[in-house]
């Protein structure tokens, strides 16, 4: 079966320095993986190339049939195929202020693919329903929590029903009640309408262990292991799995 995402040897230098320098790594649906690193591997850089909202160097991106060339972003009127096809979920959330979170949910289906404000907003309340935070609909982002902003962050990446979700240090902000949370939504995310793929980038050993299929370890620019949480975190082969997993233990 050909991946939802397939990232062959990308390259992102910056000032000359190589973040990446050939990461390989696949998504398939209905699958959750994790991309697992120490804080400046490089994590966010993949995924921001994977949204096109960075050039990348090298390599070939490929989302669900849409390809994706080494050189600056390309203007965003090209890019329209691939804003249906992926959504990266940003770290602090990046909720526009002076929006509701319904506003903030409705915004995509109404200036991306032109659906009247009451069907835009129909879509946003249904999607905050699911997930769970129907009844904040009206709240501006500073009247809500950490987790609920978070699952408002989620509806509005999915406003375009993408099959790729992109989501980048989820729990950074949450309590372990709130991580075992989200970490069931995301499975029931990967689980519905078919599979989604999910490429979540992430430090926390224990959220990897318990709701990724697979992970990947980023090091150097590369991925040095991959495979089932069991394999990896359980038996690591790498010294920089055995540091990434130690650091989690003194955190």
């Amino acid at each position: 079966m050909t991946p939802l995402l397939g990232v062959q040897d990308l390259c992102v230098r910056y000032d000359g320095r190589e973040v990446l320098r050939a990461l390989t790594v696949e998504v398939r649906r209905g699958e959750v993986v994790a991309l697992m690193g120490r804080s400046g591997a490089g994590k966010t850089s993949a995924l921001r190339a994977v949204a096109a909202l960075q050039r990348f160097d090298g390599g070939r991106i490929d989302v669900d049939g849409f390809a994706l060339e080494p050189g600056p972003v390309a203007p965003e009127s090209r890019l329209k195929p691939l804003r249906r096809r992926v959504a990266l979920v940003f770290q602090g959330h990046a909720l526009f202020a002076h929006l509701s979170a319904l506003e903030n949910v409705a915004l995509a289906p109404r200036h991306v693919l032109g659906r009247p404000r009451a069907e835009a907003e129909d879509t946003a309340r249904r999607l905050l329903t699911a997930l769970e935070v129907g009844g904040r609909a009206d709240a501006l982002p500073s009247q809500l929590s950490g987790g609920e902003a978070q699952r408002v962050a989620i509806a509005r990446a999915l406003a375009l029903d993408p099959p790729l979700l992109l989501m980048d240090e989820p729990t950074a902000a949450l309590d372990p009640a709130r991580r075992g949370a989200l970490g069931r939504t995301l499975r029931r995310l990967a689980a519905d309408d078919g599979g989604r793929g999910l490429l979540i980038a992430t430090h926390e050993v224990a959220f990897a262990r318990a709701y990724a299929d697979r992970v990947a370890i980023l090091a150097d620019g590369v991925v040095v292991e991959a495979g089932s949480p069991a394999d990896v975190l359980d038996r690591p082969t790498h010294s920089a799995t055995r540091a990434l997993l130690a650091e989690g233990e003194t955190a």
